[in-house]
Parts: structure tokens; sequence; C-alpha cells
């Protein structure tokens, strides 16, 4: 069997790690490839770079932001490499991966990461167009139970529905988790790890940390990831008393190291699929704050496993935030219940059998009709 991963990525952010996560833990009878996007800016993307180790990489050349030209490339790379199956993740990866599989005459299987609460027309448009796309797929996989209600909303026949968990590779968190000391740092840190655009609403985090640490002074703020909105929050942030305290320090390698090192984990997201970055910091054994909102409340339940603060309730957000940082046993404790929450519902290799499973009744429908 071999299946195409196909995905127009601007960075290695959730979905990116996604796909790599995927592909590893696929049996050996299966070959993974990856085709991406070649568009300005993402000439040298990470996901091309590390996902070599695990099989062949492709790139489509597009001209601006989105050419319809990509679709008859694809196609025609489909049949040179003899795929059986293409795997879309994205808005435009989904228009042109469903548009080139009917070309090519395979099956598509589409799967939603999350959806944006834009507030920019064109991109609504673009979002609503690729939400339509799925219609044409032969199956829509999404990783949330939200995902999937939001995406019958598309009236999306029900027999291209399946609900498959969303897993993450928990083996690299697990070994870094293995080398956390305990030795006394100058100040606790409070960190996010994730893409920064809108519906991430960091602004809050930014908002909350300040208040907080007009009552204390033990605290930092610690950004990981990058994004469209990055350049502004940063540029908020300069005019926050607290300044000094808040470091950006955007896409890092050593991201699981970083993260072993919070102190507190936080999430102030209004819209969200199940986020990869939340399942790791749950791996990692870190304490967790967010907002209640669908796709979180899959991973966290209040008071079991962290705190979950009524969206947009900021004054709750920090009581909760202090009490994670001050009640240190209870906050371990809930953290160790996130732990083993995590690692018994959401691992990679039972995603990635799950998804053999799928590919391989569509290969049989397919090959019997």
């Amino acid at each position: 069997m071999k299946v195409l991963q196909f995905i127009c990525s601007t960075g290695f952010y959730g979905a990116e790690r996604w796909v790599l996560a995927l592909s590893k833990h696929l049996p050996d009878s299966v070959s993974s490839e990856l085709v991406v996007t070649l568009e300005p800016g993402t000439e040298e993307l990470e996901l091309v770079k590390q996902f070599k180790a695990i099989g062949k990489t492709h790139q489509i050349p597009m001209k601006g932001r989105f050419d319809l030209r990509a679709v008859s490339k694809l196609a025609d790379l489909i049949q040179e490499q003899d795929i059986d199956i293409i795997h879309t993740h994205g808005y435009k990866s989904d228009i042109l991966g469903v548009m080139a599989a009917r070309k090519a005459g395979i099956p598509c299987v589409v799967t939603p990461h999350g959806f944006e609460n834009a507030a920019d027309l064109k991109l609504r448009l673009f979002i609503w167009l690729g939400c339509q796309s799925m219609r044409f797929a032969d199956k829509v996989v999404p990783l949330s139970k939200q995902l999937l209600s939001d995406v019958e909303k598309f009236n999306i026949s029900s027999e291209k529905l399946e609900y498959i968990q969303n897993g993450v590779d928990l083996s690299e968190v697990e070994a870094v988790r293995q080398t956390k000391t305990n030795k006394q740092k100058e100040k606790k840190t409070i960190g996010f790890v994730g893409q920064m655009i809108s519906r991430k609403n960091i602004k809050a985090i930014l908002d909350c940390f300040e208040s907080l640490s007009k009552k204390r002074q033990d605290i930092e703020l610690v950004l990981l990831g990058d994004g469209e909105d990055r350049s502004s929050l940063e540029a908020y942030s300069k005019t926050l008393d607290c300044a000094e305290d808040i470091h950006f320090l955007g896409f890092r390698n050593d991201r699981l190291q970083l993260l072993r090192d919070f102190d507190l984990f936080v999430m102030t997201s209004t819209l969200e699929g199940i986020p990869r970055c939340l399942m790791e910091a749950c791996a990692m054994e870190i304490p967790v704050s967010a907002y209640d909102i669908a796709g979180i409340d899959q991973l966290i339940t209040h008071k079991e496993s962290g705190l979950l603060a009524p969206l947009h309730d900021i004054q709750r957000l920090e009581q909760d935030w202090e009490n994670l940082l001050d009640n240190t046993g209870y906050a371990k404790r809930l953290a160790e219940n996130a732990h083993t929450f995590v690692q018994e519902h959401f691992s990679a290799q039972r995603m990635a059998n799950e998804y053999h499973d799928s590919f391989t009744r569509m290969l049989e429908e397919k090959n019997n009709a």
C-alpha cells in the first residue's frame, strides 16, 4: 500500500507533526510518501527534512498562493509513483487533493485538523470552499468529536464520515520527561506552545500574565511558536509593565526540553480540534490551565487532570494560574492524572492502526467495485 500525505505547509505546527507521527507509526507494509506545495517562503520546510527519514518527499511548484495547475501536476505525480491513496490536510490541500484524486482515479481521505474563525472575508470564503471539497472525498476523518460535529454541518454523507481519535508520538515526549530535574529556578515558568494565529487568542495569555505579575514577581512567560500574529503580539507585549518577563522564542527544535521545564502550561484558544501541544504538555506531566472549549475538554477534565475556566473569564483564569503555581501538590496530582489519561487514550500507534484499517477497507471496496 502506498499512501501519499499532502499538505500545503507554511511552517512546522501541529498538523505537520501529526503527519510525521502517523507516517512513522503505520506498519512496514505501508509505503508513506509526502508531497508539499512549493510556494514563496516554504523552500526549506522542517516537515520535508524530517519526513525524509520515513519515506520519499515531493514538491509541487505553485505560482502564487493558489494555483489550479497544481492539480494536474499532483495527478501526474500520483500516477508516476503508483500511489494508492492520497491523504490531505488543510483547506488548500483538500481542494487540490480531492480534484487530483478524482483525475488520477484513486481514493482521497481528508482529515480536518481544525477550523479557523477568521474575520477576513476572502479567507472565510476560501475556508468555505475547502469545507465544500470534503463532500467529494472518499472519507472524511476528523480528529475530535467536536470536529466531527462541525463537519456534519457541511452535508457530508454519513457513509463517508469516520471518527479516529487524535494521537501523538509520545515516545519522544516520554524520553525527555525522564530527564526532568527538580532544580530550583529564580522564577516559575508559565508557558505556551503553538501556532500564533487568531483562534489561539494569545493576547488573553498576555493580559492574564500582566495582571498576575502586578501581584508577584516570581513568574516569567515563555511563548514557543510562530505565526501571522507573532509580530503584533510581540509589539503589544512591549507596551506591558511586565515586558521584560515575557519571552517570545519562536520555533525551536528543543521545544520538548523547554516544555519539560514549564511550571504551568496555559491555553486560551477560542476554537480547537484536539491540540497536539496540549497532549504533549499532558504527556510531559505539566499542570494545565485552559479555557473550557470543545476539543480541550476531551483532554482535560476540570479538577481531575487540569483546571478549565469559562471562555473569556480572565479573572477565573488568573485564579487558576495562581492555584496551580502555589499549590504544588495539587498541581502535581492533576498533572499525573493527565499524563495517565493521554498515555492510555491518545497514542500515535493506536491512531495509526485505526487509519491502516480504514485505508485497507477503502482499497478493498475499490477493488471489489
